[in-house]
């Protein structure tokens, strides 16, 4: 694999640092970084909320903080559970937010690793100068619901509000967060390997190899 390594980030973290919610985002432009975005139904606000409570959760939780990390793994695993309507199962709106993620790579925004799961879509990207992910997201997210409600014949909420991003520190950090990425639908269940699962990085990337 090619080295990505970053160093430390190019600006002070304390000022790049932002809060809406109770997920502490990471903005900066040419950065490596994970993201994940969920439907609106995938984990049960009340749920989290207790969650929260176990938690002895406060608000502006550093992202490093043990009530953060112990949060992220519990909404990470209930996503792979396949609750709610699960509407990017849906081949349509699947291959919708395929060619919509995909659409400015190389341009804005370079894709490392991608992968749509039912009710949940993991991104490893690097964005470009002068693009910040917030804006990507908004972008990825506003086309996507305005499509795919046209398509299954609602309106209404779509997506979760919030989501979660954490940058990459360095190449192995970077191997573990692809294996991540791409083995999700194996861990969920979804596929026998990586490669089986349509809708990633993993099967495009097969796709290319086998071709002639």
């Amino acid at each position: 694999m090619k080295t990505f390594f970053l160093g430390a980030p190019a600006s002070s973290p304390a000022t790049l640092w932002r809060s809406r919610g109770y997920i502490p985002h990471f903005d900066q432009s040419d950065l490596i970084q994970l993201m994940t975005f969920r439907l609106y139904d995938a984990v049960p606000e009340t749920l989290i909320d207790r969650w929260k409570q176990e938690l002895a959760w406060v608000e502006k939780l550093s992202a490093k903080d043990p009530r953060q990390i112990a949060l992220r793994k519990r909404i990470a695993k209930y996503e792979d559970i396949g609750y709610g309507e699960c509407w990017l199962r849906n081949e349509q709106i699947a291959s919708l937010a395929e060619c919509v993620l995909l659409h400015f790579d190389g341009e804005r925004y370079r894709i490392i690793a991608w992968c749509i799961m039912p009710n949940h879509i993991h991104v490893i990207i690097e964005t470009q100068e002068g693009y910040f992910l917030w804006e990507i997201v908004h972008s990825w997210k506003s086309y996507i619901v305005h499509e795919a409600n046209k398509l299954l014949h609602r309106s209404g909420r779509f997506w979760f509000r919030e989501y979660h991003d954490r940058y990459i520190r360095d190449d192995d950090h970077l191997r573990n967060a692809v294996e991540y990425v791409e083995n999700n639908p194996v861990k969920a269940g979804l596929a026998g390997t990586k490669e089986e699962w349509r809708w990633s990085s993993a099967w495009n990337r097969q796709k290319l190899e086998d071709s002639p």
